[in-house]
């Protein structure tokens, strides 16, 4: 038994304008255009909703955009505020785009300054020689000969 509130099967393809409403009763004719208006109201919602999607998701990217800004400005005074703070360190062994790396960067200029350093005193401790002119010390006279030591008091040379 068909049911007497769905439009017949024959003929009916969705439009009510375009169809032939002899096979269609006046109520139902009217319970179809209520249903479309009430699809269409709906479709209008919706569209309204996406707008203000697309609005916050504009607004959201604007945000992230102001915000990465900022982070690569705080990012670049902690780098310059690194190397300020760290002056035994040359700025060629401080890189990096983040904090992290920054740190990191700064650890393995540490380290390597430290290599260098160590090497350094252990060929400065190798290669001692001392500190400002030997200290002065009287000739020792003993080991020369009555002649050779008149000679050396008037300045006389051998």
């Amino acid at each position: 038994m068909p049911d007497d509130n769905l439009p017949q099967e024959s003929g009916f393809s969705g439009n009510p304008e375009s169809e032939p409403t002899q096979d269609l009763t006046r109520e139902e004719l009217e319970q179809a255009r209520a249903r479309v208006a009430e699809l269409e109201t709906l479709v209008a919602q919706k569209d309204e909703e996406l707008a203000k999607a697309n609005a916050r998701i504009v607004e959201l990217e604007q945000t992230v955009t102001e915000t990465s800004n900022a982070l690569s400005q705080a990012v670049t005074s902690y780098k310059a505020l690194v190397v300020k703070s760290n002056p035994g360190v040359p700025e060629e062994l401080i890189t990096g785009d983040t904090i992290e790396a920054i740190n990191r960067s700064l650890e393995d200029a540490q380290t390597l300054i430290s290599r260098v350093r160590q090497g350094l005193e252990a060929e400065m401790a190798v290669t001692k020689v001392p500190a400002g002119a030997p200290q002065r010390a009287p000739f020792d006279l003993s080991a020369l000969s009555p002649r050779e030591k008149i000679q050396y008091a008037i300045g006389g040379k051998k």
